[in-house]
């Protein structure tokens, strides 16, 4: 299923804080997950494959994206998985594994935004927020305002926001 998000990642030390919004405002609350996400080593320009594994959410992703430290489009094509562990050997062998991502992520749900609550050993805190286009004609403005109104909401900062992803990051180390 291909579809728009508009998103941000943001280091944070307000998960409590964020975390008590959300509850007192009866967003929908998923569960924690624990997963691990394996990208695969893709062509330059090509994107970003990732085969998520955890206790919620299983799924393969293609996504581009750029690397800005702002609320970005994502243009996204995310495919359930039955059976994520045959799927990673496959891709392994074929492609080639990146790097790794460990998380502990609390799955929340504002009408169609995503928030996640995420804690990656060695990275700290982090606040995701998603903007998902719930038809084709959502517009993406609409998203960003989306995500402006979040972002003041739990006191995001613009020096907070990561340009990179967890996958650069740890590469980085």
């Amino acid at each position: 299923m291909e579809h728009l998000n508009i998103e941000l990642k943001a280091r944070t030390n307000r998960q409590p804080e964020i975390r008590r919004w959300l509850r007192e405002n009866n967003a929908d609350f998923r569960g924690l997950d624990e997963q691990t996400d394996t990208y695969f080593q893709l062509p330059e320009g090509r994107g970003r494959l990732k085969l998520r594994q955890g206790t919620i959410e299983n799924n393969l992703i293609h996504y581009h994206r750029s690397n800005d430290p702002a609320a970005r489009a994502s243009e996204v094509c995310l495919a359930p998985v039955a059976d994520p562990e045959a799927l990673l050997s496959c891709l392994t062998l074929a492609l080639g594994v990146l790097v790794q991502v460990k998380k502990r992520r609390e799955i929340y749900f504002v009408d169609n935004v995503k928030i996640h609550l995420d804690e990656l050993d060695g990275l700290g805190q982090f606040v995701e927020i998603e903007a998902i286009a719930p038809a084709p004609d959502f517009s993406e403005a609409k998203l960003h305002g989306q995500c402006a109104y979040f972002m003041e909401l739990f006191q995001i900062r613009p020096e907070d926001i990561l340009a990179e992803s967890y996958s650069d990051l740890l590469s980085q180390r």
